[in-house]
């Protein structure tokens, strides 16, 4: 125990030179990690690593698409920290294929991209996990050895004390176009690369191969077992006990059966394989969102959200689960706090659909689960227009949870939501739109409480950044601090729309009262150096406020934000990531005759052709209304 003990302080000891060559973060300028507008383009995860040349169609498409990315992750090496690794659903390849006439046919994967920076976050190389359907490199031959499907998002990443790196993903839909969902998920291995191309800093370069966790049934449209709202941890602080484990847990949906359960695997062979499937939320009915804390102790927890839905006895909860052995068991779960929800709801009010002679999009998309029958969860044009007229992306109060792993002398796990501020829950929405309950909404804000592992007990749940004015959703916590004096700091960031020139608690966010939408949402970062009990230092982040709510999915008629954002940090030194509209090119769509509530402002840049009472698809998706992309920043 003294050896480890001496080896772990050797190590914080390295992160700390690493982290102070870095300097402390200061918000700066935005840098983008999607690279798809040929600024450079995409390399090939095989050519990155070996410098062997190697390209396919999707890469090529992907260098021009100026494509859809949403559902960013990030994390940063613990052991050189200049090396960021990021990730997202990437829908870049999507036209990688043309028709005899040579127009765009979405026949293309949306797939996780693996965006790479040796500088801590100045500079992204964009690329792709290994495995997409036409990626016949070496690495996507050892890929498919394991992965069958068509598409993977859900991007979530891991660090191990070595230098190995984990890309979990959803996986689904059928590589031949049936409508088969499948609803795996799967692990890919990062390790260092080797060899004249490793260069300075080879850490989660080199992949390694990909395993199956869990395999979802091949039935159509969601109706089987379908994996999916993934989260990862591998236990990076070489103190001797569950050193270099990995750790996944996932949502699965039972479309037949009905009922959502929380499952739970590990890794003790560096991700090679994979424990059985264990489920943890027990008899609770209806649960999503998933995350991964591991305490300076080891200790592993899994904490998840509940569903007032009616069908079981749960209400809108933060439930948790227990391991004190490494990940084998887990306790029963257990309530660490209630909330006022945030749901964005509204009435399902589908107009006419034009004619179209080919879809904009692949048969499979961003994954949306069923909602309650006549509810939508997001609403704009046509089968996806509401009742009540507004255009919204969907967003749902979730958690979000970390621990500091090296912090041995404490047991406390950082939780984050988004939920309703107390007293706003009852504002009349005057709609069919709403948050709380039928009629009405509410301000969304970012709660904080630290529970404390040793004795059980929690904070009461406070803001992290009360205001009078704008929505605050998707937050995500970190804390990572080998060095012993950065000990108690934590760092958080949420999407805020406090600049939005229409907000109301009482509509969606961006949306005026007259149906028109607008820029609205910045990326917010906060820190707290005293183990979260105050957050002194609140920032903007992002440089430019942008319209979430632009038509881009479902054939150019609703808006899809993804459903998080995320921060990675060590010491003072983090980096966050969003989902960004800056680079959308508005425009018109001539199918809304006439033009419909938004007045065009949710449109974006389309051409389409009218010929026998028929449109045709979108013949320009590359000229920049699917301009949607990850941008990311140092935070406090």
């Amino acid at each position: 125990m003294r050896f480890m003990m001496r080896a772990l302080l050797v190590i914080a000891a390295m992160a700390m030179v690493c982290v102070g060559a870095i300097s402390a973060s200061t918000p700066g300028a935005d840098v983008r990690l999607t690279h798809d507008a040929l600024d450079p383009g995409y390399v090939s995860a095989y050519t990155l690593a070996t410098g062997t040349a190697y390209t396919d169609a999707t890469l090529q498409e992907c260098s021009r698409a100026r494509g859809r990315q949403n559902e960013p992750a990030i994390a940063i090496d613990p052991r050189d920290p200049v090396v960021i690794l990021g990730g997202s659903n990437d829908y870049c390849g999507v036209y990688n294929q043309t028709d005899a006439s040579g127009a765009p046919v979405a026949l293309g994967p949306i797939w996780e991209g693996y965006y790479r920076s040796e500088d801590g976050g100045a500079h992204f190389t964009s690329s792709l996990v290994p495995g997409y359907p036409d990626d016949t490199s070496p690495y996507g031959l050892l890929a498919k050895e394991q992965v069958r499907t068509a598409s993977a998002g859900d991007p979530v990443i891991a660090w191990d004390a070595q230098g190995r790196a984990f890309f979990g993903s959803e996986s689904s839909d059928d590589p031949a176009g049936t409508l088969k969902t499948f609803g795996d998920v799967w692990v890919a291995r990062f390790v260092p690369a080797t060899g004249a191309t490793a260069g300075a800093h080879p850490d989660g370069k080199q992949y390694a191969g990909t395993t199956v966790v869990a395999r979802g049934t091949s039935a159509p449209n969601l109706l089987g077992k379908f994996n999916d709202k993934t989260t990862i941890e591998a236990d990076h602080n070489s103190d001797g006990r569950c050193d270099n484990n990995v750790y996944f847990s996932w949502s699965r949906f039972t479309g037949n059966a009905g009922g959502v359960g929380i499952y739970f695997v590990r890794s003790t062979d560096h991700g090679e394989t994979f424990s059985n499937p264990m489920k943890v939320s027990q008899t609770i009915s209806d649960v999503q969102f998933p995350d991964i804390a591991i305490t300076g102790n080891d200790d592993v927890y899994l904490f998840f959200r509940s569903f007032a839905s009616g069908r079981g006895h749960e209400g809108d909860e933060i439930y948790f689960v227990k391991s004190t052995d490494c990940g084998a068991t887990f306790t029963q779960p257990t309530v660490l706090t209630s909330f006022i929800r945030s749901d964005a709801k509204d009435e399902s009010d589908p107009e006419a659909v034009p004619a179209q002679s080919r879809p904009d999009d692949p048969l499979f998309g961003e994954g949306e689960e069923a909602a309650d029958q006549g509810t939508s969860r997001d609403c704009g044009d046509f089968a996806d227009h509401c009742a009540s007229g507004y255009t919204f992306f969907r967003r749902d109060t979730q958690e979000r949870a970390t621990a500091d792993q090296f912090d041995p002398a404490h047991q406390y796990v950082y939780v984050v939501y988004d939920a309703t501020k107390p007293g706003t829950e009852n504002t009349p929405t005057g709609t069919t739109y709403y948050t709380t309950t039928p009629g009405n909404g509410g301000q969304a804000q970012i709660f904080f409480t630290r529970f404390d592992g040793a004795s059980g007990a929690h904070t009461t749940p406070t803001l992290i950044d009360s205001q009078t004015v704008g929505h605050q959703v998707f937050p995500d916590v970190s804390a990572d601090n080998p060095a012993v004096a950065s000990r108690g700091t934590v760092h958080a960031i949420w999407w805020d729309s406090r600049l939005d020139p229409c907000y109301s608690a009482a509509r969606p966010i961006g949306n005026c009262a007259n149906r028109t939408t607008t820029a609205s949402l910045d990326a917010w970062g906060a820190v707290s150096h005293d183990f979260g009990s105050t957050w002194p230092t609140k920032s903007r982040l992002s440089d430019v406020a942008s319209n979430p709510n632009y038509e881009q999915f479902d054939n150019r008629s609703v808006p899809f934000a993804g459903d998080y954002l995320y921060v990675s940090s060590l010491n003072d030194f983090s980096f966050g990531t969003w989902t960004d509209w800056r680079n959308t090119v508005a425009g018109t769509d001539p199918r809304e005759l006439p033009e419909d509530e938004d007045a065009g402002t949710a449109d974006v840049h389309q051409c389409r052709t009218f010929t026998d009472g028929v449109w045709s698809g979108d013949l320009c998706p590359r000229d920049g209304g699917l301009d949607q992309n990850i941008y990311g920043d140092l935070t406090p």
